[in-house]
């Protein structure tokens, strides 16, 4: 398939994380975030060059707490802002910039491929025992006072988050759908760039008439990202991490690096604690639930630099199905 070609070739989805635009505190500005937007956009054109469709998601972590405390700061001016309004403020703002940088680099390849960012809606149960405990911190710290009054003003949980000081507290439910699905589907397959599902997508709950309503809750995005590739019957979910291949023993004399895993493999390694729990272990088990309910597909983490060789077997780790016979 040449890159010039409508969509019918491989399908990829690329998860980038939030922090992925954001290198150190003293680079946390707008335009230092797009210019590291600028650097992993040649690594997704280079995708495409390489005949794949691509689909791009990404977190938003860092960018929803930038919002909350601007909303915090002019409090007494002007009303805050709801959380889904903060997660739909960050899909337009850094879907803008990878519609710009990814725009920029297919011009100047000379290839003609539009680039369209979906805001996207993720559907939650509203009955999602996350809500009875919330357990994701959001927003700037805060005194036990300061966060008590919050909490009595606004309908804030808040909790005191590793003695760092209060903040406040909302729930992190599992996606049960994504609600632009077909609207997705539907671009990848006249040839879009697609950049969806950003921050794991605005959370919604629906009523007994079908009715959506936004609520305050973050979703992982590492597993939006799976639910929509699985849905899409992606042929590979990748997870861009900072290293270019996962490994065992990591950080001792042991250290081993893979090059591919089994499902079985990944669910043992997970298990014994190889993987951290915060960092790599979502990660590896996002790409496990994604190769479990789609065989055919395969999951790869890599560092941005080097998704297009990863995706011709040249680096990266790849998990696949137990019964899938190694390359």
């Amino acid at each position: 398939m040449s890159a010039n070609a409508s969509g019918n070739g491989r399908l990829a989805v690329v998860a980038f994380g939030g922090n992925a635009l954001i290198t150190d505190n003293d680079h946390s500005a707008i335009p230092d975030q797009f210019h590291n937007v600028e650097a992993m956009a040649p690594h997704v054109v280079d995708m495409i060059e390489d005949g794949w469709r691509v689909l791009v998601t990404h977190g938003n972590g860092p960018q929803v707490g930038f919002i909350l405390r601007r909303s915090e700061l002019a409090m007494a001016e002007v009303a805050p802002v709801p959380m889904d309004y903060a997660v739909a403020d960050t899909q337009g703002a850094i879907g803008y910039m990878f519609n710009k940088a990814l725009t920029n680099e297919l011009r100047r390849r000379g290839l003609a491929r539009p680039v369209a960012t979906v805001v996207t809606q993720t559907l939650v149960d509203a009955a999602d025992p996350a809500f009875v405990n919330p357990t994701k911190p959001v927003g700037a710290f805060m005194d036990e006072g300061s966060a008590r009054r919050a909490a009595a003003e606004l309908g804030w949980t808040v909790a005191e988050d590793a003695g760092r000081g209060w903040r406040r507290i909302v729930a992190s439910p599992r996606p049960r759908a994504i609600v632009e699905l077909d609207t997705i589907r539907s671009l990848l397959d006249t040839g879009v760039l697609v950049v969806a599902c950003g921050g794991g997508g605005i959370p919604v709950t629906t009523n007994g008439q079908g009715e959506l309503a936004g609520i305050a809750a973050v979703i992982d995005k590492d597993l939006a990202s799976e639910l929509l590739a699985r849905q899409l019957r992606a042929d590979a979910l990748i997870i861009p991490t900072g290293v270019e291949k996962v490994a065992i023993g990591f950080g001792t004399p042991q250290q081993q690096w893979l090059d591919r895993l089994t499902v079985s493999q990944a669910v043992a390694y997970a298990e014994s604690g190889q993987f951290g729990e915060g960092s790599m272990r979502p990660k590896v088990e996002a790409l496990v639930g994604f190769v479990t309910a789609n065989p055919a597909g395969a999951g790869v983490i890599t560092d941005a630099a080097n998704l297009g060789r990863a995706l011709r077997r040249e680096t990266g780790t790849w998990i696949e199905a137990d019964d899938r016979p190694a390359l």
